[in-house]
């Protein structure tokens, strides 16, 4: 069915900064393609937003750990004739532990989804945007992608790949009607961060975790915006740009001290 409202893609919509961002694109006028594992908890948001807001939603269970699931997604929105609009990968895995103490399956699985899955829909969703000279992508990376960490290594590494390639496509789609712009929050209360019932979040030392309505809402300003990149936290931007000007010998030594305290 044709949408007479701009449409906003959402990966990872169930639970978290997801759900959140979603919320805020359907209070902003916009309706939704809501992809997660959890078709129920999809459905219940969609009921939400649909009552709420008065957004259309289509409901696209997928679970993005899975090669063929991107391609799956944009079949779906096009056996659907909707137009995207915005293209928002928020989807992620975090696994905590040594790199040799985790089992490599869940490697692979982390890389699938924040790496593998992440590219392959920009890639999948950029050309039609680029042919109308109109569409946003948002990406949704982390403060982890500025600085490696210890007992978190293949997560922080695929936040720095998302940047990276945010970064690019941003300058490639300069000029075209298309942007594409990357947020980079920190430790967010959410269940992934979550170190199971009884015991603290992860977080940051003398940093607090952050909100997931507020990153939700600063990432949607800045989609909206435009912007390439977007530190969401005034103490998180501090640490980023302290770090950018250290040696590298003492960002090292900072990611140990922040894993044993934080991890």
């Amino acid at each position: 069915m044709d949408s007479a409202k701009p449409v906003a893609l959402v990966t990872g919509a169930s639970a978290g900064i997801g759900a959140e961002i979603a919320r805020v694109f359907a209070a902003n006028g916009h309706d939704l393609v809501l992809v997660a594992r959890g078709e129920d908890k999809l459905r219940s948001l969609a009921g939400s937003l649909q009552e709420r807001f008065g957004a259309h939603c289509t409901v696209c269970p997928q679970d993005l750990a899975l090669p063929h699931a991107p391609r799956a997604v944009f079949d779906e929105v096009g056996r659907r004739n909707l137009r995207i609009d915005v293209l928002v990968n928020n989807a992620g895995v975090l696994h905590r532990g040594p790199f040799v103490a985790t089992d490599f399956a869940r490697h692979l699985q982390l890389l699938q989804v924040n790496i593998v899955a992440c590219t392959a829909l920009a890639h999948l969703f950029l050309p039609p945007m680029l042919e109308r000279g109109s569409g946003r992508i948002l990406n949704v990376a982390s403060i982890s992608a500025f600085q490696p960490l210890p007992c978190l290594s293949t997560y922080a590494a695929s936040k720095a790949y998302l940047l990276s390639l945010s970064e690019a496509l941003a300058i490639e789609t300069r000029g075209t009607g298309v942007t594409v712009t990357a947020v980079c929050p920190g430790f967010t209360n959410t269940g992934m961060i979550a170190r199971g019932a009884g015991r603290k979040a992860m977080r940051v030392p003398l940093v607090r975790n952050m909100d997931p309505a507020e990153v939700a809402r600063q990432s949607f300003e800045a989609c909206m915006a435009g912007k390439p990149l977007l530190i969401i936290g005034i103490a998180n931007r501090a640490i980023v740009e302290f770090a950018r000007y250290q040696p590298r010998p003492w960002r090292r030594w900072l990611s140990l001290r922040i894993a044993k305290r934080g991890f």
